[in-house]
């Protein structure tokens, strides 16, 4: 018998966060993630396109589009509190090789005037065939597939009764997230009507086959052989005529706001956005945690409580809170008791600053990373500050503005306060 000790729920973390490769001036998106993979290998043979690069704790590596790559944790990392740092030197480290193919990364979870019809281009050389056939069935040739940038939080767990717990305090978190996450205000060079455009366009992306979306919200289910019976096998059963070679496995088709990976057994958390810099995600991330974490505790309420709360509830909460941000009230009651609130309505920004307030103490990590968080808290989401800045001004060279802005909150690793607008 093995003497390993199990693990515990939160004594991991993996965070994977995604962005833009654009033109160094003109911040056009840029195709070119190929051969920035190509150069940070030192490669010069033509033909040869590796599809990542690790260096210390950190990878890069390729997504469905040629201009976005994502950099993620390597393992999984049993604190948040160093992941800034590792991050940080991971965007510093590439610095070099961006700067000689002109390029720059650009956070947001959107592109404010990409075309995706045109400007599209799908990753060409390993697993071609497997974003061809998503392609196929999708056109992938649209905001909702090519114009995405997230964050993904993974939650290890080991067993039926750990992910029991976990999966209720993730059901009941997911519709929170968007409002201090929320980055993608501006789509097509106007104002979006969505705070998160960007969960507009992801709820929206697998219509044609809705056994993989659901819900958003992922459903009641707490073991695993009730999930694969109600969610992998319907799914695996609306794709197969789409898919008759069978390209696409079944794991990787769900596209729930999180969905539960079994493979590697952990829940990965898709709703949110993508900040300005790294220290923000992972903040955000913090308080995502501290939250579920008390929740699994039973702080607020009691686990039977919290696996009741009904998804089609949970989802319009998730809209709502997409759509207006940090000024969302929520008026169920219910919900709220989870929560430790009394109040029948309380504003999504008035929720979080209480939840905070009352988890930052006993909560190390939370408490070691605010700063960015208190922006936030403070000066509402990136998309507030974004929308702020802009004004009534939509123009390319407002938008070239802010966003130029914004990349230089990346390389400068500094969060965007807005507003700073040209000539004021």
């Amino acid at each position: 018998m093995s003497n390993e000790r199990k693990r515990e729920l939160f004594d991991r973390f993996g965070v994977e966060l995604e962005y833009m490769l654009v033109d160094q001036n003109d911040l056009s998106i840029r195709s070119h993630a190929d051969h920035l993979l190509q150069s940070l290998h030192g490669t010069t043979d033509p033909n040869e396109f590796p599809s990542d690069f690790s260096a210390g704790k950190t990878t890069w590596s390729n997504e469905l589009a040629s201009h976005v790559i994502e950099l993620k944790i390597s393992e999984p990392i049993e604190s948040l509190i160093r992941l800034p740092s590792h991050f940080e030197s991971a965007i510093k480290q590439i610095r070099p090789t961006l700067d000689r193919l002109n390029l720059r990364l650009l956070p947001t979870a959107m592109h404010p005037w990409m075309d995706p019809k045109t400007e599209t281009r799908l990753w060409p050389h390993e697993c071609h065939e497997i974003y061809e056939s998503y392609d196929r069935i999708f056109d992938c040739r649209s905001h909702g597939w090519a114009n995405v940038q997230s964050v993904h939080l993974n939650l290890p767990f080991e067993g039926d009764e750990q992910f029991e717990r976990l999966h209720a305090a993730v059901r009941l978190v997911l519709p929170l997230l968007p409002g201090i996450a929320a980055s993608s205000p501006v789509v097509d060079s106007r104002l979006a009507p969505w705070h998160s455009m960007r969960m507009k366009m992801y709820i929206d992306h697998c219509a044609r086959i809705p056994a993989m979306m659901g819900e958003v919200i992922p459903e009641a289910i707490y073991d695993e052989a009730t999930y694969r019976r109600e969610i992998f096998a319907p799914i695996e059963a609306a794709v197969r005529p789409f898919d008759p070679e069978q390209v696409m496995q079944c794991d990787f088709l769900n596209a729930r706001g999180a969905i539960a990976r079994f493979d590697r057994g952990s829940v990965e958390l898709r709703v949110m956005d993508v900040q300005e810099y790294p220290a923000a995600d992972v903040a955000i991330c913090a308080a995502a945690v501290a939250v579920m974490r008390a929740m699994t505790a039973d702080r607020w309420s009691g686990l039977e409580s919290q696996k009741q709360m009904p998804t089609h509830r949970l989802r319009d909460l998730l809209i709502e809170i997409s759509k207006d941000g940090e000024q969302a009230m929520i008026e169920d009651g219910e919900y709220l008791k989870h929560f430790g609130i009394s109040d029948a309505r309380i504003t999504v920004q008035e929720l979080w600053r209480h939840l905070v307030k009352t988890l930052r103490g006993s909560d190390k990590e939370l408490d070691r990373l605010m700063a960015p968080l208190e922006i936030v808290l403070k000066h509402g989401s990136l998309s507030t500050r974004i929308r702020r800045a802009l004004g009534s001004d939509f123009s390319h060279e407002a938008l070239h503005n802010v966003y130029d802005q914004i990349a230089d909150c990346l390389t400068e690793w500094r969060p965007f306060f807005g507003p700073i607008r040209k000539g004021v």
